[in-house]
Order: structure tokens, then C-alpha cells, then sequence
């Protein structure tokens, strides 16, 4: 007698696993930008308005040459590197093609989108008061405004060669959704910055992370330009929504590294670092994912709600145990009442309420745990 004609009662058989957790990608890069054909066009070379797909970098400096290709391609150089770089080749530099192309770069699962060769500067016709360049303009309103679930993306502009003067983002360049890098660079230091960033995890800082660029070193007092004064009782780091790049001599060798890991929001209270706007971005995707399957299923009672708590525990305990969050707290309030021993009129009321209205609220308390990014040390020799 073989052991599948043994007795058994309950007989499970797996025919394959039933569930793979959601993961929003946070590696993916949109560039858009000018291609210049020559006389006898490659086949495949990219047509304007169609969002394209490199890996390649001699393909993206073919099918796309110009200042697209070569950002497509530094962005491609960096290590760690993006996981995917779209391109989107513009019709021509009016702000009615970036328009049709921005529309384009909203439906790509992308989480960072620059503009090739477009820096950052005042520019004014003679009779026109000076005004930040309109196409970064447009690109910090798209970041901004396009939402949904996992859509969420950043965008990433250089200032111009060597330009310290942090006092041009200001209105709507002034987000959190916006990465500027000042520079002394002829390279494309926005495509590069976007590849960079890409390469690393959301919670990673990205102070100090190398960048495959040229540029020149920043005196002391252009860094005190862009960042403003920093001493050891400044409480931290200072910070005027741009970032720089350096060469710091304290590390072996020599490369270009980003000085900071700023947003383009330097108010008080608001996402200062990237890493934060990102972080919240992927928790925000990972309990919208868990939490899909609960619509239309858990009910409002102690057992459905309690599942429902169990089920945003399974995405934060891990990432509290990887220490990329220091601790959390969720709280439902209808399962409080639900769980009081004798509930009040108005408890029922707001329990009835809820039901009727099939609505549940919960709140999830997040502790971050952010990277050390300023040491001051005090030496007393005696």
C-alpha cells in the first residue's frame, strides 16, 4: 500500500501560489525632449509624441539623437542605474508639444521625469519681465497634479551652469515633488540626478550619492548662496530647496556626488528630503494594494474590522523590522466603540452612521527614522 492510499481526511493540494503582493516600481525614468533627425533616419527613429522604451545607450543616441538621446543616455550610465528610462521626443520646443508630451508621461509608470538640455533660468523677451523658464514650470505643475494609485512621480531640473541663486524657485516651482541640482557642469545634470535617484530603494538618503557627471567644484561662499549658513548650533542642516554638486575631499579618489537630498520645498513643516516624499509615496501604494481586496468583502464589525487592522500590519511590521520605519500606530475609531462594553446613544449613532454609509476611517501613525546628515563633533584635548 503506497502512502497516497493511506487514511486522510482532509487532502489539500496545491496547484500553484495563490497570491503575489502588489509592488510599485520606483526605478522608472521619463525623459522628454528635442530629437534631430539626420538626412537618412535610422529605422525605428523615435517619432515625436510616442513614448519609447531605451535600455540601450548607443540605441538611445541612435533612434533618438540630439539632446533626448544623450539624456536617455546619461541617465542609462549611472550605477545603480534606473530600472526602465522612457523617452518622449517633442514636436518641436513650443509649450503647446510639451503639453501633448506631459499628457503622454501621465498614463507611464514612471516615479521620476526630467526635460532634456532645459535648465532652470529667468528668461524675458526685451519688453517682458524675467520669468523662470516655462517649460520647468509646466514640468513642476505636472508632478503635482498627476495622482492616483502608484502614479505618483517626481520631477528632477538643473539650474544653470554654474547659477547659485536659489531665489528662482519660488510659486509653483517651490513643491516637494521637485528636485533641483545647481552645478558647473556641460553635462545633463537633471538626466543624471533622475538616473541616480532611481537606483536607489525610496528610503535610501540621497546625500553624498555618486553621480556620473564632470563639474566643477562650488566655492564656500556660492555653497553659502545655494544653501544658506550652516555651524554647529544651527540645529541642522540649512537648506533653500536646491541641491549642489561636490567632490568632497574627506572621500577616496574622485567623483561628483550630490551635496544634499533636498526637495524644492524648504518651508518649515513641509517634505524637506527626498527620500520622504518617496518613502510615503510607496507605503501609501503598498496599503492601497493590501487593502484592495478588503473593499466590498470585510465587514463592519469587530471580526471585519479587526482583519482589516491585521491586513495594514502585514505591510508596515516588515518595514518596521527592516528599520525603514521606527514604529507605527493604527487606529480605527468604529472598532473602538464596536469594542466598548456598553456604547453610548452617540456611539451608536456613529456606528449606525457608519454602516449606513458603508465608510470606514482609519489612522495610521508612521515614525520615520531618517538618515544622518549633519555630524558635529566637539574635540577638547587637555
Amino acid at each position: 500500500m503506497t502512502t497516497t492510499d493511506a487514511v486522510r481526511y482532509i487532502r489539500v493540494k496545491i496547484e500553484d501560489f495563490p497570491f503575489a503582493p502588489a509592488i510599485r516600481a520606483y526605478g522608472n525614468v521619463a525623459i522628454l525632449g528635442l530629437a534631430t533627425p539626420p538626412a537618412t533616419p535610422p529605422t525605428g527613429f523615435l517619432q515625436p509624441n510616442i513614448p519609447t522604451l531605451f535600455t540601450d545607450i548607443s540605441e538611445a543616441r541612435t533612434l533618438a539623437a540630439g539632446p533626448l538621446g544623450e539624456a536617455v543616455a546619461t541617465a542609462l550610465v549611472q550605477e545603480p542605474g534606473p530600472s526602465e528610462v522612457w523617452a518622449v521626443r517633442l514636436t518641436d520646443g513650443s509649450d503647446g508639444s510639451l503639453d501633448s508630451a506631459l499628457a503622454k508621461v501621465a498614463t507611464l509608470n514612471v516615479q521620476l521625469v526630467a526635460i532634456a538640455d532645459t535648465p532652470l533660468v529667468n528668461t524675458a523677451a526685451d519688453d517682458q519681465e524675467a520669468a523662470p523658464t516655462s517649460a520647468i514650470v509646466k514640468l513642476a505643475e505636472h508632478v503635482a497634479a498627476v495622482a492616483g494609485d502608484g502614479m505618483e512621480r517626481m520631477g528632477v531640473a538643473m539650474l544653470g551652469k554654474g547659477d547659485t541663486d536659489p531665489g528662482i524657485v519660488t510659486d509653483a516651482l517651490a513643491t516637494e515633488r521637485m528636485v533641483y541640482v545647481a552645478h558647473k557642469s556641460d553635462d545633463d545634470v537633471a538626466a543624471a540626478v533622475a538616473g541616480t535617484i532611481a537606483g536607489y530603494e525610496p528610503h535610501i538618503s540621497l546625500l553624498l550619492k555618486q553621480v556620473k557627471v564632470s563639474s566643477e567644484a562650488f566655492s564656500a561662499q556660492e555653497l553659502l548662496s545655494i544653501n544658506g549658513s550652516e555651524g554647529a548650533n544651527s540645529g541642522g542642516p540649512g537648506g533653500k530647496g536646491v541641491n549642489w554638486l561636490v567632490d568632497p575631499p574627506l572621500i577616496p579618489g574622485k567623483g561628483v556626488f550630490l551635496g544634499e537630498g533636498y526637495t524644492g520645498n524648504s518651508k518649515p513643516g513641509g517634505k524637506k528630503y527626498i527620500d520622504i516624499v518617496r518613502t510615503v509615496d510607496d507605503i501609501t501604494f503598498r496599503l492601497k494594494a493590501q487593502l484592495i481586496g478588503s473593499i466590498g468583502n470585510l465587514r463592519i464589525s469587530r471580526a471585519g474590522l479587526r482583519g482589516l487592522v491585521a491586513q495594514m500590519e502585514t505591510v508596515l511590521e516588515p518595514l518596521r523590522r527592516a528599520e525603514v520605519i521606527d514604529s507605527y500606530e493604527i487606529t480605527v475609531p468604529i472598532l473602538v466603540l464596536l469594542d466598548k462594553p456598553q456604547p453610548t446613544p452617540q456611539d451608536e449613532i456613529l456606528i449606525k452612521k457608519a454602516r449606513a454609509e458603508r465608510a470606514v476611517e482609519a489612522l495610521v501613525q508612521i515614525k520615520y527614522a531618517g538618515a544622518v546628515h549633519r555630524i558635529n563633533i566637539t574635540l577638547k584635548f587637555e
